[in-house]
């Protein structure tokens, strides 16, 4: 079981996605919001404020934490693996993202639109369970 955690960040009532890269290990190309892999004995929250900071330049005084949802847990086959997803929802006032090597592009939409997008497994369900 692969632990990852989901920060999905929002502004002005439209979330942030991300385009991964293809120098990324998995889900190459595919839409995603602010993710990363948990590491032994680290708390999902830190981990979340970590990775916002790493794929797009938001630090922990620029985001305020709205909510955490259940996590889920699924079997992808086509990578072979089992994740156990810790979602959040964040809130920024910041529009503007510097995004790291592991994202090509980034866009702000609305959470509803999110089906108009190629995204990594089960991202659709979480930002349902957060809003």
């Amino acid at each position: 079981m692969i632990d990852v955690v989901t920060a999905v960040v929002m502004r002005k009532g439209k979330i942030l996605i991300l385009r991964r890269g293809e120098e990324v290990s998995t889900y190459k190309g595919k839409w995603a919001c602010i993710s990363g892999y948990l590491e032994e004995n680290e708390r999902p929250l830190e981990r979340a404020y970590k990775e916002m900071e790493e794929e797009a330049g938001l630090k922990k005084d620029d985001v305020k934490l709205i909510k955490e949802a259940k996590v889920i847990e699924f079997y992808d086959e086509e990578e072979r693996k089992e994740w156990r997803v810790h979602p959040f929802l964040f809130e920024t006032e910041k529009e503007e993202i510097s995004i790291d090597w592991e994202h090509t592009e980034y866009r702000w939409i609305e959470p509803k639109k999110i089906k108009e997008y190629d995204t990594v497994p089960k991202l659709k369900e979480v930002i349902t369970m957060l809003f």
